[in-house]
């Protein structure tokens, strides 16, 4: 990739800004949800009290991953202030990004314009790619990175592969798996397709770039376990629990979840258009090399993830399969391309399958992924109605009572300087802060069943925002 800016490059660069411009404008009051309270938010605020090269996080909500989303964060707010809006702005040049090298990348395997910005839109339906752009999260990052290296390999752009991998060996633990990925693609792509044997594709100079690509990483790593002697885990930790082998009925668990994670949020449509394209067009389709490369690529990225959710205990999110989703979905693209008849109709009603997976909300006491569409979004603005509520009838926050991700600072969701927090549910409060979005366990609602009564409820399409009362006690 270079800097000379001819008519296509233009273009892309509009439609990148255009898009991302519009997710910005969309989403800049949506505060910190899910696990981004901890990554952007709490580690945002240690490195911006403490600086930019103090990366130590305390104990008590050390997750063991490189603070990289913290440190974006806290250099935009030394420049424009410590604010919501400015979060969101520090992951605009991302998105921009991201949705550029998408774009670049579909174009490696479509020529036509009109038909790369098809590609685009039907890849950026995708919910849970779609809600990472809405949110601040290490998502956005990762994708500009990894379709940056992508794009390095597959046009043969060795100094931007390098830049891609540098930053994906630092962002998170997870994108140092998808670096991973990309060696096993890089070495696989050359074996089936440039048909070099593995002597030529293993030689010194490869494997220095890569290691020289993966030093941050590993220097991270090194000083970690050097400083605190652990990695992610240690006895004390929230998240001791969660790191153990899995038994043989949590392994099979963990392959039906993976497979719901794929087909969840609409892209089931995609796989069912796969799947019957495949038995109708095999042939023409299993000779296509661009078939196959994405192909390769939407299983070789995300090896090393899918090991390690497999073989432990942790829960793991639609996310951490992003760049696989967006694989899968452009060679559904391609497969429909191939389709003389009823394409048009057919690239409709993916794409209407693809925006309508926003809309899936699952029963009140099934979990779901809500920071993996864009279902959460009404959300934002029903809970800030629910706390100026509580401060109209006079209710301390301090004595209300509620779920992960909001039992927390009220600045550290909003970055509004409200230090006010809500408390862990504990069913000791007199109240509660209640949406359908904090995936409660059976338990919880049991208590809230039988103890309280709701006495305030904020409603948008699917979400629900309530305040609940504890039942008088009866002689």
């Amino acid at each position: 990739m270079n800097f000379n800016v001819n008519k296509n490059t233009a273009q892309k660069l509009l439609i990148s800004i255009g898009i991302g411009t519009l997710l910005f404008m969309i989403s800049y009051d949506f505060g910190m949800f899910w696990d981004n309270v901890l990554f952007a938010s709490k580690m945002g605020n240690q490195i911006y009290n403490n600086g930019f090269f103090d990366w130590t996080m305390p104990n008590e909500f050390d997750p063991g991953h490189p603070p990289f989303l913290g440190v974006v964060l806290a250099f935009f707010w030394k420049i424009f202030g410590h604010s919501l809006w400015v979060s969101h702005l520090a992951m605009l040049p991302f998105m921009i990004g991201a949705i550029y090298q998408l774009q670049r990348f579909i174009a490696y395997f479509v020529s036509n314009n009109t038909m790369i910005l098809l590609g685009l839109l039907l890849v950026v339906a995708d919910p849970t790619l779609s809600a990472s752009f809405v949110l601040v999260n290490p998502e956005t990052i990762i994708i500009f990175f990894f379709f940056l290296a992508v794009n390095g390999i597959l046009y043969q752009e060795k100094k931007w592969q390098f830049i891609g991998l540098y930053f994906l060996s630092i962002i998170t633990f997870r994108s140092m798996m998808l670096f991973a990925g990309l060696f096993l693609f890089e070495i696989l792509n050359n074996y089936f397709f440039n048909k070099k044997n593995l002597q030529k594709i293993l030689h010194i100079k490869f494997i220095s770039f890569y290691f020289l690509a993966a030093l941050p990483g590993i220097v991270f790593v090194l000083w970690r376990l050097a400083t605190k002697g652990w990695l992610q885990t240690y006895p004390e930790s929230p998240w001791a629990d969660l790191w153990h082998l899995p038994s043989i009925t949590q392994f099979l668990k963990n392959i039906a979840i993976l497979i719901h994670r794929y087909l969840d949020f609409g892209r089931v449509f995609i796989f069912i258009f796969l799947i019957l394209g495949l038995f109708y067009f095999r042939k023409k389709i299993v000779l296509n090399k661009h078939f196959k490369q994405l192909l390769l690529l939407s299983i070789c990225a995300v090896f090393f993830v899918v090991i390690a959710v497999l073989f432990s205990t942790n829960a793991f999110g639609h996310r951490y399969f992003i760049v696989s989703y967006i694989s899968f979905i452009l060679l559904a693209f391609i497969v429909l391309k191939e389709i003389k008849k009823y394409k048009k109709p057919l690239y409709v009603l993916l794409f209407i399958g693809l925006i309508t997976g926003n809309l899936w909300v699952y029963p009140e006491r099934t979990s779901q992924g809500w920071d993996a569409s864009l279902a959460h979004a009404p959300y934002h603005s029903l809970r800030k109605e629910a706390i100026h509520s509580l401060d109209t009838m006079n209710i301390d926050i301090s004595e209300v009572a509620s779920f992960f991700p909001n039992y927390n600072k009220i600045d550290e969701i909003d970055l509004n300087g409200n230090q006010k927090s809500f408390t862990k549910f504990t069913n000791n409060s007199n109240y509660v802060f209640y949406s359908n979005v904090y995936n409660l366990s059976d338990k919880d609602y049991e208590l809230l069943n039988n103890n309280y009564l709701e006495i305030k409820r904020f409603k948008s399409l699917n979400i629900i925002v309530s305040i609940l009362k504890k039942r008088a006690v009866s002689n």
